[in-house]
């Protein structure tokens, strides 16, 4: 398996105030938080948030047009260190994702219920990368699957992704680990449905 290099150095204040930021947005939505409580989980005042932030909104595009960025960055740079082995890609591409979604949970709430309220300039952004990290995809299943047809290899990856990014709905009825190998092989087994 490919992994990523992970980081050692603890988060910087501005990465905790987006965790916090991205936890309560997804709890209570975007307009349920005010900026005091975001500062008071970070152990500072709402208005010593300016000097990291302009406000709420650029908390929200950060976030969002951050973690398309990293899972388009990451694909990257699987894709890069798969030496052209397509099915090692995939493999790879599957345990960065579901990395994402057991780890980044309230992103994908944010992702759900927020995305609509980003300025035109960042969805449009955010669209852009999901668009690529999409096309990542569809080209390595084409390539495993090349008698499959380009609108079903396209439909299997969003399916693919809709199951992943379901776990902020599953609640926590399995172990990490257990978890990890049943949407591994729930993946696999959407992909492997193009080869019948």
């Amino acid at each position: 398996m490919t992994t990523s290099p992970t980081r050692t150095d603890a988060p910087t204040r501005r990465e905790q105030i987006l965790k916090e930021a991205a936890r309560l947005f997804a709890e209570r939505g975007f307009h349920g938080v005010g900026v005091d409580e975001i500062g008071a989980a970070v152990g500072i005042s709402g208005p010593g948030l300016y000097r990291h932030f302009p406000g709420k909104d650029a908390m929200l595009a950060e976030l969002l047009v951050g973690i398309s960025e990293r899972l388009l960055d990451g694909g990257r740079l699987r894709a890069a260190e798969s030496d052209g082995d397509p099915r090692a890609l995939l493999a790879s591409l599957i345990d960065g994702h579901i990395d994402f979604a057991l780890d980044d949970r309230p992103l994908i709430t944010l992702h759900d219920r927020e995305l609509d309220r980003l300025k035109d300039e960042d969805r449009k952004r955010v669209r852009q990368l999901q668009r690529q990290y999409v096309e990542l995809w569809v080209a390595v299943v084409r390539d495993l699957y090349p008698s499959a047809a380009e609108p079903e290899v396209r439909a299997a990856v969003h399916a693919v992704f809709g199951l992943l990014n379901s776990t902020p709905h599953l609640g926590a009825p399995l172990g990490r680990a257990d978890m990890e190998r049943l949407l591994r092989a729930l993946a696999d087994g959407a992909f492997g449905a193009l080869s019948t």
